[in-house]
């Protein structure tokens, strides 16, 4: 594979990957209402920095050099989203504790309006998985599908590294 096509493929699986992974999380949240708990979230920011490294990496695909950096840092933004994934789905299998209690804070405002907003608010466990296929949550699938995009991508830049 020629360097410059490695370096495009992996631009592409940055932006892509984070895109419909992000992009799924949102869509279960907004179009199915599986409502996100507080690790949930913590695997959403990731992907959106590695959205804008990879968007960063392809308005500077004329300098591979730096294209090549970018791509890398997204890389590793969706490893870290996978790696949370990876503890929040042992949390939900109750292989370990979590580090939160997973609640929901109060905003200001007057006690009864603080009551209300509690009392309204849905209520979403870091350790129950709201959905899950065969046997894998959304945050398995996460670390799955993240892990396997940041290996990919850095697959492809040692290829295009190489021959730079």
């Amino acid at each position: 594979m020629a360097p410059i096509a490695a370096l495009s493929r992996a631009r592409l699986v940055a932006i892509l990957a984070p895109v419909f992974l992000l992009g799924g999380a949102l869509v279960s949240q907004y179009v199915f209402g599986l409502f996100p708990c507080e690790m949930c979230m913590w695997q959403r920011w990731p992907h959106l920095a590695a959205i804008i490294f990879a968007l960063l990496a392809i308005i500077l695909r004329g300098r591979p050099p730096v294209s090549v950096l970018f791509a890398a840092l997204a890389a590793i933004a969706i490893f870290v989203s996978g790696a949370i994934g990876a503890f929040h789905a042992g949390v939900e299998y109750h292989w370990w504790q979590g580090i939160t209690a997973c609640s929901v804070p109060a905003t200001g405002g007057n006690p009864e309006d603080i009551l209300n907003a509690i009392m309204n608010a849905p209520l979403t466990r870091c350790d129950v998985a709201p959905w899950s296929l065969f046997g894998i949550s959304l945050a398995g699938y996460n670390a799955i599908l993240s892990t396997i995009a940041a290996v990919a991508i850095f697959v492809l830049l040692g290829k295009a590294r190489s021959r730079i």
